[in-house]
């Protein structure tokens, strides 16, 4: 009976050990990480901050190519729907995978069953600036200027269903006054419309934001965290500027497609895990306001769900639909 079971497995180990032998092995060609955003992002900067580490670690190419667009639903769709073998990796962000579910009546993919979570890779809050034309120092001078104006006031975002946009959305609604939302296809062009003075104010992640705040053509006046950013600590948050319930952190990380083989995935998690530990890269992050991220996949995807769950509410609560 023994012998007879013992060869029944024999499949199965070997199977097994074939498996973890190939994702040993892996990568053995290029890997082509997607960057939902457009050059000059924080998340672009992100990705290739960690490619130009990975590609030393796997002695492999590692591509990043930009596919802006939709909210960042194209690139996530572009990694959702490629092979699963761990070659096409998409930076996934709160947008694209948490919030669109709630916003869009329908989607190209299904962020549960299509995408697999691998590991967070930065968290940083959202930062609130305004022209610096405006005569607004703080929060309190936003909300009454935004009153005063009567629905005459104009926001940016980085993208329809963003965390930029949401967060806005979030403060319009507990302020008590209304603005109209002006979508970029990114954060660059998004803090540049506010620059120029073509749009009032945005929320965006620090990195756009601070070469134009250095140059004085717009200002900094809160960020969206529970505490205060240590490279940034005379922003007061929006919780101390008497705004408690509007709270956002935006978070990236890595995602491949469902059904890529989970010692792959497994592979990723413990590589990205080391490169966010380097000591340059995370000096590097602290200079652009991002924490680094890392954790395990159920870390990550304990996270996603968490905050798709949270988000979800407050999407139905402000009543926000898009086509």
């Amino acid at each position: 009976m023994r012998r007879r079971l013992a060869l029944l497995l024999l499949p199965v180990v070997a199977l097994l050990s074939s498996a973890t032998a190939w994702a040993q092995a892996w990568p053995t060609r290029a890997v082509h990480i997607v960057v939902p955003a457009p050059a000059g992002s924080s998340v672009d900067l992100t990705a290739r901050l960690l490619a130009d580490k990975l590609k030393d670690r796997w002695g492999q190419p590692v591509v990043v190519d930009n596919k802006p667009g939709a909210g960042g639903m194209l690139g996530v769709d572009a990694a959702a729907k490629a092979a699963p073998d761990g070659y096409t990796i998409a930076v996934g962000f709160n947008g694209p995978v948490a919030f669109a579910p709630f916003m869009y009546r329908k989607l190209p993919y299904d962020p549960a069953k299509d995408l697999v979570p691998v590991v967070m890779t930065t968290l940083q809050p959202n930062v609130l600036a305004v022209s610096a034309s405006l005569p607004v120092k703080n929060v309190k001078d936003f909300i009454a200027l935004g009153k005063a104006k009567a629905g005459k006031m104009n926001y940016a975002s980085v993208g329809l269903g963003s965390s930029s946009h949401l967060t806005m959305e979030l403060l319009l609604a507990e302020a008590g006054f209304e603005a109209t939302h002006v979508p970029y296809n990114g954060s660059p062009p998004a803090a540049m419309s506010v620059a120029s003075g073509e749009t009032d104010a945005v929320f965006a992640a620090a990195p756009a934001l601070l070469p134009l705040a250095r140059t004085g053509k717009l200002r900094l006046i809160a960020v969206s965290g529970r505490q205060r950013l240590a490279s940034m600590k005379d922003l007061p948050t929006l919780v101390e500027s008497g705004l408690p319930n509007v709270e956002s952190m935006i978070w990236n990380g890595l995602f491949v497609a469902a059904r890529t083989p989970d010692a792959v995935v497994q592979k990723l998690n413990a590589d990205v895990n080391a490169v966010l530990q380097d000591p340059a890269v995370i000096a590097s992050f602290e200079v652009q306001g991002l924490l680094p991220g890392s954790g395990s996949v159920a870390d990550f995807r304990q996270t996603v769900a968490g905050d798709t769950q949270r988000w979800g509410a407050i999407i139905r609560k402000i009543g926000l639909q898009l086509d």
